[in-house]
This record gives C-alpha cells, structure tokens and sequence, in this order.
C-alpha cells in the first residue's frame, strides 16, 4: 500500500509573482519604445512647425541673460526685447548677404564647371592608361557615370539645399521672431505660474532644471559660434590668399557647417578644394586641402577644447548618432542643432529617477565633471536671480 507524506513537493521554477512582474517590465519598455515611435514620427510629420518652434526656443534661451541684465539695469522689458529683435533682424540680414550673392554667381558657373570637371577626368584617364601600358597592365576605365556623384552639380546641390534652409528660416522668420518676443516677455512671469502650478518643492526643482538646460545650451552655442567665426574668418583668408573665386562663401559654409559635429569640416571642404582643382590646378587644390586640415586640427583639437573648458558631456558615438537621428527627424537644421538638443535631452532626463539611467548612457567618462561645473554655474545665476 502507497503512503503518501503530508509535505507538498517543491516545484522548481520560476515564481509566478515573478514571471507576472517580468512581463509587466517587458510590456512596459513595449509601450514606452511604441510612444518613443509615434512621437518621432510626429515629430517628422510636423518638422517645418517644430524648427521654428525649437529656432525660437534656442533664441529665447541665448537672449534671456542679456535680457536679465538689461532688466537688472532698469531698462523696459519692451525696449530690452525690442533691441534684442532688432540686433537677430540685423545679424540674420547679413548672414542672408553673406552667402545669397555667392551661391548666385557659383551657380552661374556651373555649366562651366562640370565641362572642366569631364576635361580633368579624360585627363586623368589618359594618364592612367598611358602608366599602365607601360607596366605592360590592362588600361583601367573611368566610368563617368560613377564619377558624376562628386562632380560640381552635385556639390553645388547641396549648397543649394542648405541655402534653401536657410530660406526656410529667413520665410518663417516673422513666426520664429514673434514667437521668441511672447517666450521672453513671458519669461519672468514664469517662475510664479510654476510655483502656483506644482507647489514650492517641485517649482524649486524645475527652476533648476530650466537653469542647467539653458547655461547648458548658451555655453555651448556661445563658445561653439566663437570658434566658428575663427574658422570661417581663417578659411576665407586662405582662399583668398590663394586666389581661389569666391572665398567669402567658402569662409561662410565653413562656418555653418562646423556646428555639424565629426563631418560638418570635411563637408565644407569638399566643394572648396574641388573648385580650387578645377580653376587652380591641382598644386592649389593640394594646398587649399592642407590648409582646411591644419585650420580644423587647429581650432577643432587645440583652440576649442580650451574655449569651452570641457566637453558637451556626450559620447563621441552619441555625438554621431544624434547628427544622424535629428538630421533625419527635422532635416539640415536639425543638424546644425543636434548637439543642443541631444544635451538638452541629457539634462531633462537625467533629472528623473526612471530615466536617469538613459542619461548615464548618453554621457561620456568626464560626464560627471561637466554636470558639477554646469551645477556651479546654475547656482551662481540663481544666486543672481533671486
């Protein structure tokens, strides 16, 4: 006869509380990678309405310390906003000179161009074929076709895109402007909306999260525009110096494109050292090539680091994939503004418990010395503003 003990046996295996609080964990980060979808691709649906928002965003963040020490000194906040409107209308109008005039008499050329761009490719072909027949090796092909993807026309297109851009902003500036005027004149108001809205505690928080997003954004951009105005005035100068037609354009997009991070450099310098081929020679374009990789090395890897003290606190990977992932979203604005944005991402959500762990990610070793710095200088400016 079987007896049976009165002691359960131990199943093994995993706890069903357990395996219930796994797939509430994996259904969880299926939702939030769902949300984090839809919102992007809304982001791109609306990326015309979202860059002028993010334009007057970035303004307001970069007028708001000249704005509070007008204030400090008893100037009007009407007259305090209308000069700072007055001094982006004046800067933008000259940027808009700048580069408009250029890019029309390069484009005037560009017939002209691609027939020496065919002249210089025959040439090199026949030069080729003749070294190798003399090796006693089969004389190589240069398919033209396959060589038009870096002739003149293309480059030329992609000015002409970023100038287009550019367009875009100078169209939409009305919109971009009227927006940053309410975003100021509402900006010392706002403090008090917060604190009636979510109470002391958590009013004291987000004032200091504002803070860090914007001393982040103005050291950045400030510096950033610094050291690009040094390395347009120096590409400028070189093309001048070398006789190559119209420096001033290529000292203009050397200066915009070098807030495109890791490619923004070699980008400018493609289209420059190509037209120094074609109307120079090949000795000129050789020089216009080193010159371009001394100016960059030298305000890129010794002068910038110094200026800005340390580092955005992003990973030279994250650096890269934001350029990609904003370019994509909100086209070449977005890339001319993907390190801000993902810096300002960084702070916002290092600032919550959950989400913390995706700003550890984003940061890099020296993360932890660049948010004591941006602490400092946040509690200085609160210090000056209370």
């Amino acid at each position: 006869m079987r007896r049976f003990s009165g002691v359960a046996p131990i199943r093994s295996g995993p706890h069903p509380r357990s395996m219930r609080d796994d797939a509430t964990r994996v259904h969880r980060i299926l939702l939030n990678l769902a949300a984090f979808v839809i919102i992007v691709a809304g982001m791109r649906a609306a990326a015309p309405l979202i860059v002028s928002f993010v334009l007057a965003l970035f303004l307001t963040i970069l007028c708001s310390t000249p704005l509070r020490w007008m204030t400090n000194h008893r100037i009007p906040k009407s007259v305090a906003v209308l000069a700072l409107v007055l001094v982006i209308l004046a800067l933008g109008t000259v940027a808009g000179g700048l580069i408009a005039t250029p890019v029309v008499e390069l484009g005037r050329t560009e017939a002209q161009l691609d027939r020496l761009f065919a002249e210089q490719i025959e040439a090199v072909e026949a030069t080729l074929s003749d070294y190798m027949v003399r090796f006693g090796l089969q004389s190589p092909v240069l398919d033209a076709d396959e060589l038009i993807s870096i002739s003149p026309s293309w480059m030329l297109g992609l000015i002409r895109e970023l100038v287009e851009n550019l367009g875009f902003i100078l169209a939409n500036g009305f919109l971009i402007i009227l927006t940053m005027v309410f975003m100021l004149l509402e900006l010392s108001g706002f403090p008090t909306k917060v604190r009636v809205a979510l109470g002391e505690a958590d009013a004291t928080e987000a004032r200091e999260n504002w803070e860090k997003v914007g001393t982040a954004v103005r050291r950045y951009v400030v510096l950033k525009t610094i050291v690009s105005i040094g390395t347009g005035l120096c590409v400028a100068g070189l093309m001048a110096v070398l006789g190559v037609n119209y420096p001033l354009l290529w000292g203009v997009l050397a200066f915009l494109l070098n807030y495109v991070p890791n490619i923004g450099s070699f980008i400018a310098a493609v289209p420059a050292v190509l037209v120094a081929w074609l109307t120079m020679g090949v000795g000129t374009a050789v020089v216009a090539a080193a010159g371009f990789l001394v100016v960059n090395v030298v305000w890129g890897n010794l002068i910038e680091p110094k200026v800005m003290g340390y580092s955005v606190g992003l990973s030279t990977l994250v650096v890269f994939a934001s350029l990609v992932f904003w370019g994509w979203v909100l086209g070449p604005v977005g890339m001319l503004l993907s390190v801000p944005l993902t810096v300002m991402c960084r702070i916002v959500l290092g600032t919550n418990e959950s989400t913390r762990w995706i700003a550890v990610l984003l940061g890099s070793e020296r993360s932890d010395e660049i948010t004591q710095a941006i602490d400092a200088e946040v509690a200085v400016a609160l210090g000056k503003g209370s």
